[in-house]
């Protein structure tokens, strides 16, 4: 079995590769070959979704696939959708996101999410849907300024979010990816509890041994920080979705991931605690 993974470099797509070299032979499509860390069953493809000709290089004898697009109103899984069909690709497993099963979610990343899972859908291709809550590794975003000044910066700070560690996502995937039974499957997955930045912040301090101050943003400030990293569009998108956080909309805890996995989801000291050193600065 040929089990093709893309975005192999971020967060969820290294976890994927790392669990997978024990149970299949594993191919990566990346535009940085470089980047790909790991050893064993891995064959590094070079090329991207706009250059069908590395697609076709990439999905040939592939059995299943796992799917990763990033750009936000692209057309990257149209491509790689109707490239896995053509290359008689059985079985697709797509990182989607929880907001698409919230009616009242309208941002420009869910429209974009719902219409990527209905494209595949509708593609004749067996697939399966990863819909996770907001990530734990996003709070890698406060690291540089806990390690210089001691702050932890975000929006809507007692918001509380059932975020779930980008790993137990990765089992989930692999499981999809390996074992029979979940093709026409969704999957929500969250972690065990929602927790606010405010208490992240707090666990934080309590791993490192050092007070941490949590600083409250407005949303012309949250503005103005993300928009060094995203697009004017996106950034409004994020914006709704931190509105929605507030009103209470992303604190459900779910059980999906027990249930397929066997075991409870991780929680955030969890995560924390292995990830420690990027907050430390040792």
């Amino acid at each position: 079995m040929v089990i093709l993974v893309t975005g192999a470099t971020g967060t969820v797509g290294r976890e994927v590769v790392r669990r997978l070299q024990a149970d299949a032979e594993v191919r990566v499509l990346t535009r940085d070959p470089a980047r790909v860390t790991g050893a064993g069953r891995i064959t590094v493809v070079r090329g991207d979704y706009g250059d069908a000709s590395s697609l076709r290089a990439a999905l040939h004898g592939v059995s299943s696939a796992f799917l990763v697009t990033t750009v936000v109103g692209g057309d990257q899984d149209a491509r790689f959708v109707r490239a896995a069909a053509d290359a008689g690709v059985e079985h697709v497993v797509k990182l989607s996101a929880a907001a698409v099963e919230d009616p009242a979610a309208d941002d420009l990343i869910t429209r974009w999410q719902r219409e990527s899972e209905q494209l595949l859908r509708s593609s004749g291709l067996a697939w399966t849907l990863l819909r996770p809550r907001s990530f734990m590794s996003n709070s890698l975003a406060w690291a540089a300024d806990i390690r210089t000044e001691g702050v932890v910066r975000d929006l809507y700070g007692e918001s509380p979010n059932a975020c779930v560690d980008p790993g137990d996502i990765a089992e989930v995937a692999v499981r999809a990816l390996t074992r029979p039974g979940h093709a026409g499957r969704a999957y929500l997955l969250t972690g065990p509890e929602a927790v606010t930045a405010v208490e992240r912040t707090a666990q934080l301090s309590s791993l490192l041994g050092r007070p941490l101050r949590f600083e409250e943003l407005g949303p012309d400030q949250a503005r103005s920080r993300w928009s060094r990293r995203h697009p004017p569009a996106v950034v409004e998108a994020l914006l709704q979705s931190a509105l929605r956080q507030r009103r209470g909309a992303k604190a459900q805890v779910d059980e999906t991931f027990a249930g397929v996995v066997g075991r409870s989801a991780r929680t955030f000291g969890q995560w924390a605690a292995d990830h420690v050193t990027s907050f430390s600065g040792r």
